[in-house]
């Protein structure tokens, strides 16, 4: 039986250790840190997300900027907003919470978020910075899973990991950060051949697909390593991209939906703010 990684008791041990980092920045830099979170219309998703963000970012000692737009509103309203806090000097992050309403495009504004500041690790600069090696601001799941195989101290180097899903802020940076840990790596997708056989060579197997139990006990290999990013929610409940009760049986480590990787995601949102923080402080931004 699979040994569960439980995001949920690590990102508390990594908001207990931002505390005390928080607290030492504003001793030595006599200021805040400050997370601005921008909220359009009225997803209830999006306001549960950003609630708890809000939450955490006040319990880690931030201060908390949430600026709550209507529906409604238009592009250039936001894209101002997104300037506005940009160039304001106080603050070290800037969330917009995705999906957006329909009709105001996501690129168009995010790209207006300054890149020190985008602490969604999002924007082509970070993205790039990643793909170099260079320091940069990285994708919080991702980041996220990464901080997790650390903290159960899981050997990484010469495995073999298996990404399923492409998206830019999951299954493309994660494989990045895998190929830095000298795994050798494959990505999948929905038009991979012979995917079973390709899942069932991994060591280390990441679901990021979106679709429900869709990993099964059959495409994981014995004693492999099995991340699960999915969240979908179904008539039973949250279930994530693998089959848990059975895959759980055959693998070495598993996390679980809920209370795997979904809490890592807000821990690594306030540790990239802190370190977008310390960064700015070090360059004089």
């Amino acid at each position: 039986m699979a040994k569960i990684i439980s995001g949920k008791e690590i990102s508390q041990s990594i908001k207990e250790q931002l505390k005390e980092k928080v607290a030492s920045f504003e001793t030595k830099f006599g200021r805040k840190i400050s997370l601005a979170v921008i909220l359009v219309g009225e997803n209830p998703a999006s306001k549960v997300y950003v609630k708890n963000k809000i939450l955490s970012t006040e319990y880690v000692g931030m201060k908390s900027l949430a600026y709550y737009l209507p529906e409604n509103s238009t592009e250039e309203q936001v894209i101002e907003l997104v300037k506005t806090l940009s160039s304001d000097n106080s603050v070290d992050g800037i969330l917009v919470q995705l999906p957006l309403p329909k009709h105001l495009s996501e690129n168009n504004i995010l790209k207006h978020i300054a890149p020190e500041k985008d602490v969604d690790g999002f924007l082509p600069e970070n993205v790039g910075k990643l793909l170099l090696g260079q320091e940069s601001t990285i994708a919080c799941t991702p980041f996220g899973v990464i901080k997790m195989l650390e903290y159960e101290g899981i050997d990484l180097e010469g495995k073999s990991a298996v990404v399923v899903g492409r998206s830019n802020i999951v299954g493309k940076p994660m494989a990045m950060l895998l190929l830095q840990k000298n795994c050798t790596v494959t990505i999948c997708h929905s038009k991979t051949k012979n995917l079973k056989e390709v899942c069932s060579s991994a060591d280390v197997l990441v679901a990021a697909i979106g679709r429900p139990k869709f990993i099964t006990e059959d495409m994981v290999k014995d004693g492999a390593v099995v991340i699960d990013v999915g969240i979908n929610r179904t008539e039973a409940g949250l279930v994530g991209d693998v089959d848990y009760e059975y895959v759980s049986k055959k693998a070495s480590f598993i996390t679980p939906v809920p209370g795997g990787v979904g809490p890592m995601t807000i821990a690594m949102l306030l540790e990239n703010t802190y370190l977008s923080a310390l960064r700015r402080e070090d360059n004089g931004i």
